[in-house]
């Protein structure tokens, strides 16, 4: 059985122990009717021979047939990698793989079903995370036990913005400037595995939970978590100034300033820090506030086009005229202030090496499609002009060289499809965003084949598994927009890569599957958790994946963390290839630290899958 080492606990999963192979099955279940495929590696001489076998519930067998062609070579250990089509199996049950005749190997059980009940269960599962993650005082008490936190940010100082080494990984002032304040900031959620608030990638979440709200609207506890978001951003948005604040809390200090990222504690234990100014620990305590802009000057265009975009879906999900005004006067003056002709850096959060981005047309396109929509459905005669500004800005963003694909620092797949899904939206420009997409799409298909397991994404890059769920949704909305379902295909195995149809057979979203991560880089989790799945988990959470084994060069075990550390029966390190390194432990940040953008992504996807956006 796998161990996980810390307090004496033990998780149950799938142990491949020394089989010839192993099997690798998405592991939250595959869709009643569309295209399913498992992968199993082993020696070369093991599986080109062998059969395998679907076992229902009570162990009969449903689905007989032969391993698939050979995709390719993973590792020394692994040599030979090979696809099983499951595609056939269309009844909905509970199910595992075995393989048979010159191989042995057994899945972990995964479910066929139709896909808004496999989908709804992972998409409250998600929000489940972001009810962990929440701060303030309105706290999910029966999620990790959560208590109140960091009730000081009701009465938070503004300081100037700080300066930071080129890397980002020191803090190069001697202290911090006060240059404003009190400010309420209380509440959102933490950003992390760690207690910091930032706009950008609340903003990038909050958008992604009301468009999956528009895609689910039952789904349990998903609205109160976009308005709480929301709420949030909205204290983070001093409109009688024209400031927009970036971010609560320090990530980076020195000798002499303390950050969020020095003590390994619960969040409640901030309140009570015994400290006084000057102590190098009063900034954990009494958190500092950065803004995006000084007051009355342009905002980062980014966050201007996100933030507006944030509010505008607030005004589109509420059901109150007048309530909806206030939204959407708020997104109307937050795009106004956008700085449309930036001349320096983007901002997104200090040090700006926590979260990189180059592009900005796409944000403001977003806000700017956003504040239409808003628009149309309260009558409001600007309706039009916003969606021909937002056709400007889709234009300037293909005209750009910082294109990219759908992650934290690209919302263009989300901005193209919001777009494109208005009134009279047609001719060159429609053509040309439906292109984009494809082109995001194709780059990744490319890398797919190529790889022996299907990855779209780059294992050695670090946000590899957000990527993937960005793939997903990516796919899912051309599916919808063109009528076209080239990729229908690759987004279900996209999806199962994610769910543990991957080398290291982990589903990487906490609590989906049989293996999963039980060690999260998360103080709650850790502290307040139950690793061996027995209690209460961080569920939901997803994680970044595998990463570059170049990354692994510390240990980031931490005092006060509670050791714990998960194998699937044998080393992680058996599965590690291609450069890709993946571990479940404490302080392994680099492969299990969860945060909001990484879930809220998979959230989408999930919803958009559920929806029946890419059916045929």
């Amino acid at each position: 059985m796998a161990a996980v080492v810390g307090g004496g606990l033990t998780a149950l999963t799938e142990e491949p122990g020394a089989n010839e192979a192993v099997v690798r099955v998405d592991q939250a279940g595959y869709v009643a009717g569309a295209p399913k495929h498992a992968m199993v590696m082993g020696s070369g001489d093991a599986l080109p021979d062998a059969g395998f076998a679907v076992l229902d519930s009570q162990d009969r067998p449903v689905l007989t047939g032969r391993v698939g062609p050979r995709t390719g070579s993973w590792n020394q250990d692994f040599p030979s990698v090979h696809t099983v089509d499951l595609s056939a199996l269309t009844a909905p049950g509970t199910y595992r793989l075995t393989l048979t005749g010159t191989a042995t190997a057994t899945s972990p059980r995964f479910r066929v079903a139709p896909a808004r009940e496999l989908m709804a269960s992972l998409v409250e599962q998600n929000v489940r995370f972001f009810q962990a993650q929440r701060d303030g005082a309105e706290v999910v008490a029966d999620v990790l036990r959560r208590k109140p936190s960091h009730l000081n940010d009701r009465q938070a100082t503004v300081y100037a913005t700080p300066r930071f080494s080129a890397d980002g990984g020191s803090l190069e002032d001697r202290r911090l400037t006060p240059v404003g304040g009190p400010v309420d900031v209380s509440g959102g959620w933490f950003d992390a595995g760690d207690f910091l608030k930032f706009t950008h990638t609340a903003s990038y979440s909050v958008i992604q939970l009301f468009l999956a709200q528009r895609e689910m609207p039952a789904a349990s506890g998903l609205s109160a978590e976009a308005e709480h978001g929301v709420r949030w951003l909205d204290r983070m948005w001093d409109g009688e100034s024209g400031t927009l604040y970036a971010q609560v809390g320090l990530g980076v200090g020195n000798d002499g300033i303390g950050n969020d990222h020095d003590l390994w504690r619960l969040p409640e234990a901030d309140d009570t820090l015994q400290t006084a100014p000057g102590d190098k620990n009063h900034v954990i305590k009494h958190r500092p506030v950065f803004r995006v802009n000084e007051p009355g000057a342009p905002i980062s265009p980014n966050l201007a086009g996100r933030v507006a975009a944030a509010f505008a879906l607030a005004a589109q999900a509420e059901s109150d005229p007048t309530s909806a005004r206030r939204w959407l006067d708020k997104a109307t003056a937050v795009y106004a202030w956008a700085d449309t002709a930036p001349a320096g850096p983007l901002v997104t959060a200090y040090p700006a090496a926590f979260y990189s981005e180059d592009s900005w047309q796409d944000d403001l396109e977003l806000g700017a499609a956003e504040l239409a929509r808003a628009a149309r459905t309260l009558g409001d005669a600007r309706a039009a002009e916003w969606q021909r500004q937002a056709g400007t800005w889709a234009s300037a963003y293909l005209a750009s060289d910082t294109k990219d694909s759908f992650a934290v620092g690209d919302v263009s797949a989300l901005a193209h499809a919001e777009l494109l899904d208005s009134p009279g939206r047609g001719g060159r420009l429609a053509d040309a965003l439906k292109a984009d997409l494809r082109r995001q799409l194709a780059d990744a298909t490319d890398r797919a084949r190529q790889d022996p397991f299907g990855a779209g994404a780059v294992y050695t890059d670090f946000d590899a598994v957000p990527r993937t769920f960005g793939l997903v949704t990516t796919a899912m909305l051309h599916a919808r927009l063109t009528g076209e379902h080239q990729y229908d295909a690759f987004a279900a195995r996209q999806r199962a890569w994610a769910l543990g149809a991957n080398p290291w057979g982990s589903s990487f979203v906490i609590g989906v599957g049989e293996v999963y991560p039980h060690c999260p880089e998360h103080p709650v989790a850790n502290l307040a958790g139950s690793p061996d799945g027995t209690g209460d988990i961080l569920r939901g959470a997803v994680v970044n994946g595998p990463n570059g084994a170049y990354m692994f060069k510390e240990d980031g075990f931490m005092p006060g963390m509670r050791p714990c550390q998960a194998d699937p029966g044998r080393p992680w390190s058996d599965f590690d290839g291609h450069g890709a390194r993946y571990i479940d432990r404490v302080g392994a940040w680099q492969t299990v630290e969860p945060t909001i953008d990484f879930t809220a992504t998979a959230l989408l996807a999930f919803a958009l899958s559920g929806s029946g956006a890419g059916e045929q």
